[in-house]
């Protein structure tokens, strides 16, 4: 089983860095191409080999938006076969952090939760990877409150860090009723950027559910009426700020032109600030793929997810 998931590991390393050298070769003959048909000098730094890359130049064609890369590879199997998600908590957890994770659970459909008790990470992450799971998750607190939610996709990463904001959960609205366990529906509002989409992968496989992703300039209202025909619960992935805020809802119809939505919970606002291109457990050694840098001077003014 350890030789096996070595070799497989390898075979994606491999993978991963052949396409990080085709990716910097295709940005060269962009370059090199753009600079021919604006009628501008070639960067100082691609002349030598500005006449190899014009030639090859010749052999490409329009069309590569379906192309793989490792980001398809890890999530190859999202919306084909039904995701295991493990939930689990920190040590020695609070009632509150033991109550959140069971509202996770009612999120994700088909999630299982675990105690964590005094198993290690690595411990965790091969009984996961033994059992067949997909997604682990790992939820930590601050004196009862969460404040911290990790995202580990097995079995070969990447592992997405979050820090958890307005926490309201299910347990602190009174006379609430229970909560619908169908499969949501997923709607994807304004996460236009590179990482905005990375983000929504992360998210939107954690659940075999249908995925709405509506236009940068199409409104919420907008996006809800393409998907409420549909099903009776969705789940509303939004960035008006700089972090997600996904939302749960139940819809009922008054009438032919009217819906009311009502919150089922639980709220709060994921603020990413790493992802790793590993495992949990691989956390000293695994690359980063992208980490939040708030000291900076823009850092205030700049929007991740989204383009616009």
């Amino acid at each position: 089983m350890l030789r096996r998931e070595a070799r497989l590991r390898r075979e994606y390393l491999y993978r991963k860095a052949r396409e990080e050298a085709q990716r910097a070769a295709q940005d060269k003959k962009e370059k090199v191409r753009r600079a021919l048909e604006e009628n501008r000098l070639i960067p100082t730094e691609l002349r030598k080999e500005a006449l190899a890359l014009q030639g090859s130049l010749e052999f490409d064609d329009a069309g590569g938006e379906g192309v793989t890369s490792h980001v398809d590879d890890e999530y190859r199997w999202a919306g084909v076969e039904d995701p295991k998600v493990m939930i689990t908590t920190s040590r020695d957890p609070s009632s509150r952090l033991k109550m959140f994770a069971k509202e996770l659970k009612l999120v994700f459909p088909g999630a299982q939760r675990m105690n964590r008790g005094r198993h290690e990470v690595g411990a965790l992450v091969r009984a996961c990877k033994a059992n067949g799971v997909t997604d682990l998750l790992v939820v930590h607190e601050h004196r009862g409150t969460p404040v911290g939610l990790i995202v580990s996709h097995l079995p070969f990463g990447p592992t997405a860090y979050f820090t958890l904001c307005n926490v309201v959960m299910r347990h602190d609205i009174p006379d609430l009723g229970t909560m619908s366990e169908a499969k949501p529906h997923l709607i994807v509002h304004g996460f236009s950027s590179r990482l905005g989409k990375r983000t929504t992968a992360t998210g939107s496989s954690r659940s075999r559910t249908r995925t709405t992703t509506s236009p940068s300039g199409a409104s919420v209202g907008c996006a809800l009426g393409w998907v409420l025909p549909l099903v009776p619960l969705c789940c509303l992935w939004l960035t008006p700020a700089p972090s997600p805020c996904p939302r749960h809802h139940v819809y009922k119809k008054t009438d032919h032109r009217t819906v009311e939505l009502t919150e089922v919970g639980p709220r709060f606002e994921l603020k990413p600030y790493m992802i790793r291109l590993g495992t949990l457990e691989q956390e000293a050694t695994a690359d980063v793929e992208w980490r939040w840098h708030p000291y900076t001077n823009t850092a205030r003014k700049r929007v991740f997810l989204s383009a616009a």
